[in-house]
């Protein structure tokens, strides 16, 4: 039997399906991920995630930047956390 191919959550679609939003309440499927960290809580190196659809990436994004907390904001299709 084959093994689905590893992706951001253990398989290729996550465990419920494709990676969604992470904007309170959206379930649209995630199409940007923004990497952050919180130099209060982590170490430099450390990279945390949050995915966005279209519609909310410049809400998350500023949510994060207003805080210091972004560091980038890259395509899902072809990340490699």
């Amino acid at each position: 039997m084959d093994t689905p191919a590893l992706g951001l959550f253990g398989t290729a679609d996550g465990p419920d399906g494709p990676p969604v939003c992470s904007a309170k309440g959206c379930r649209t499927d995630a199409q940007w991920v923004l990497v952050w960290n919180n130099p209060k809580l982590h170490t430099p190196d450390r990279r945390k995630t949050w995915l966005a659809c279209e519609e909310h990436r410049e809400q998350l994004s500023q949510f994060l930047g207003v805080r210091g907390f972004l560091k980038e904001v890259v395509p899902l299709a072809g990340f490699e956390g």
